[in-house]
């Protein structure tokens, strides 16, 4: 198998997200190429209708109002942001099917439902926070102190992260080591590599003087101690004793050590300070008078003149209004854009319709005290189980305060499915009730929750637009292409699908196009 073939089947099976990871982890990847622009080339004329409020369209509203263009938004919804959207006590959500949820969060205490964390190598993302002084801080996304848990292993007892990983690098360090000893690697590397790889191993697995993984200070000193060192008559630590590989390739957990070695979830990641809207009411300080919210867009048209986009009231059943314009950048997710009429080209039409959109779910869990901090040592991270909910993340800001708010669930696909088969109230009860097999004290600590699942959101129906290789191949140039008056923007027009960095990419990428064919005179 070719590492295309590799590719092709990950996209595939697994959509554009989980392929472009596999790319990164293959090398074909690189960062975010984001280099702030000098400013659009030439004064921009004319007008410009935004659709969609989110990343995209508000860079798209403020690069184009500074090069000169006179913008106007039109935002689904009460707030800009998109899926930028952070939830506080006293904020009101309702999903398809008319069940709404008032936040009872605590003043101080929130969750992102949405994104939740910037990667450092996300250059548009962090440029634009740069600009608008947006503090940020760190995102905790690997705690070696975190659990690995699956109901099937370890008689459903919760596993350490860093013994997991420490018992299986040993288990698989001394296994190549006693392989080089054997010179059964003899072919593979020379005598001078082989004494140089043995010394790695050692360090790498935290082997002892004779390449074994046993029980001891060097495994100790990476799996934790069974009684850690302390002062006094009494304070000689305890070495801990290793799972042999054997169990520890059994029990499977080591499938939730892969996530972390991804570029995309490598340290340093960042969280603005507050909530990740700190980044959409930044973009709204700035062009904020431009936009018109509680705006549904109903149609779309185009001539060889201009834009008319009509619109209605979102929250009544008001007259239709329309809005005309020179240009329009569209950033509204391509499983609302696929039902609304649009004048663009059969090819662009098609292209639209041709990108499902994943199903995702998220919860957020406030409790009246930080028992993952008291009693357990947990500051920031995530675990992972087997269990339906997927993880708990723990939150990175507030350490040692009283209250907090945990993700108590994330999940995709058919879990996501399954849980939004249930009411948001199910969803977090069922939440807490998993939640607690990790962690006992849920069930005396738990306060109140919000439940968000993305494919039950009226402004997206769905988490991120699910590419694979075949669907790019056909549809991605269409998608990004200039239709007459019209360009489309929003991670589904990048490669990087679910993140903040791809809707600003895209952007950017649209809004340059727009200016050059204005520059030329709307001429091809």
């Amino acid at each position: 198998m070719t590492r295309r073939d590799l590719l092709r089947m990950i996209g595939v099976a697994g959509g554009g997200a989980l392929m472009y990871q596999a790319m990164n982890n293959l090398g074909f990847a690189a960062e975010s190429p984001y280099r702030r622009a000098s400013g659009l080339q030439g004064t921009g004329r004319g007008t410009v209708l935004i659709l969609g409020a989110g990343l995209a369209g508000l860079v798209a509203a403020y690069e184009l109002g500074k090069a000169g263009y006179k913008v106007q938004v039109l935002e689904y919804n009460a707030r800009a942001g998109g899926r930028n959207w952070t939830l506080r006590g006293g904020d009101e959500y309702t999903e398809l099917g008319g069940h709404k949820q008032v936040c009872a969060f605590d003043k101080g205490l929130y969750f992102n439902p949405g994104p939740w964390r910037i990667p450092y190598h996300h250059h548009g993302v962090l440029d634009y926070c740069r600009q608008f002084g947006i503090p940020l801080e760190p995102f905790v996304q690997v705690n070696h102190n975190a659990y690995l848990h699956s109901p099937d292993a370890y008689g459903g007892k919760p596993q350490r992260l860093r013994e997991v990983q420490a018992d299986l690098n040993g288990g698989v360090t001394e296994l190549l080591a006693k392989a080089s000893g054997k010179g059964r690697l003899d072919d593979m590397v020379s005598k001078e590599d082989r004494e140089i790889l043995l010394e790695a191993l050692r360090e790498i697995g935290g082997l002892d003087k004779d390449f074994r993984y046993v029980e001891g200070r060097a495994s100790s000193e990476r799996r934790g101690f069974a009684k850690h060192a302390g002062g006094g008559a009494d304070g000689k630590p305890v070495f801990s004793k290793p799972n042999a590989l054997a169990e520890v390739l059994q029990a499977r957990l080591w499938a939730g050590l892969g996530t972390n070695e991804q570029q995309e979830y490598q340290t340093t990641l960042m969280q603005p300070v507050g909530g990740m809207d700190a980044i959409s009411k930044a973009f709204v300080e700035r062009i904020g008078h431009v936009v018109t919210y509680d705006a549904k867009v109903t149609a779309i048209a185009q001539d060889e003149h201009g834009v008319t986009v009509t619109y209605e009231d979102a929250r009544s059943a008001g007259q239709p209004r329309q809005a005309k314009a020179d240009w329009c950048v569209c950033t509204i997710p391509l499983s609302i854009l696929s039902q609304i009429p649009i004048q663009v080209s059969a090819a662009k039409a098609a292209a639209i319709s041709a990108v499902p959109y994943w199903a995702s779910s998220k919860i957020g869990l406030q409790f009246d005290r930080r028992f993952w901090e008291e009693d357990e040592a947990i500051y920031g991270g995530i675990t992972s189980t087997a269990l339906p909910i997927g993880m708990i993340s723990y939150p990175s800001h507030g350490f040692g305060t009283k209250k907090g708010v945990l993700l108590g669930s994330y999940t995709f696909s058919t879990e996501a499915f399954e849980f939004t088969a249930l009411t948001p109230a199910e969803r977090v009860r069922e939440a807490v009730a998993q939640g607690a097999t990790i962690h006992p004290q849920y069930t005396r600590s738990f306060e109140n929750g919000m439940a968000v699942a993305w494919h039950r959101s009226p402004f997206t129906l769905g988490c991120f637009g699910g590419w694979n290789d075949a669907s790019r191949a056909k549809h991605y140039a269409d998608i990004c292409s200039m239709d007459g008056r019209i360009v489309l923007a929003g991670e589904h027009a990048s490669y990087l699908p679910a993140w903040q960095e791809g809707a600003i990419l895209s952007s950017l990428s649209a809004i340059d196009a727009l200016h050059a064919r204005a520059v030329a005179g709307g001429r091809s």
